[in-house]
């Protein structure tokens, strides 16, 4: 029998949007695949969800948008997360949502390694997730790729 915790995981909706039954949809299946998820809520600021990232000792940082702000709310997360010393070289940064194509070399260069958006399998979420936890806590280079 293992002592290792479960992988930590917080979900958090950035900014106005709130719309957050996806969100809440990821956060389950997470959960129900053995995952402690930590569920912000709605219209939350950077700093707040960066405090809490901190706070809650996350293994995992997933923001859900919808509200199309993404290339405005995302870098400020990621910098508010940054300030308190959660990094994407040690934390999976993860987003889903409505993003265009156009956005997501941007996005994967502030350190999100995936973008989930509409219709994507709670499924494919949840492998990924796994598959990342696992590389991580074999010690190798944990990118979530199959």
């Amino acid at each position: 029998m293992t002592n290792e915790r479960p992988t930590r995981v917080l979900i958090a909706k950035p900014g106005l949007d709130g719309h957050e039954r996806g969100a809440k949809i990821v956060a389950r299946a997470l959960r129900d695949a053995g995952m402690e998820v930590i569920y912000t809520g709605i219209r939350q600021t950077p700093e707040m969800i960066a405090e809490a990232a901190l706070q809650e000792d996350v293994d995992v940082v997933g923001l859900s948008i919808l509200s199309g702000a993404h290339a405005e709310l995302f870098p400020r997360v990621v910098a508010a997360l940054k300030e308190r010393g959660v990094v994407p070289e040690e934390v999976l940064f993860f987003a889903g949502g409505i993003i265009p194509d156009e956005d997501i070399p941007a996005l994967k260069e502030l350190g999100f390694r995936e973008i989930f958006r509409p219709g994507a399998s709670t499924r494919d979420i949840v492998e990924y997730v796994r598959q990342w936890a696992a590389e991580r806590a074999s010690g190798g280079e944990a990118t979530g790729k199959p």
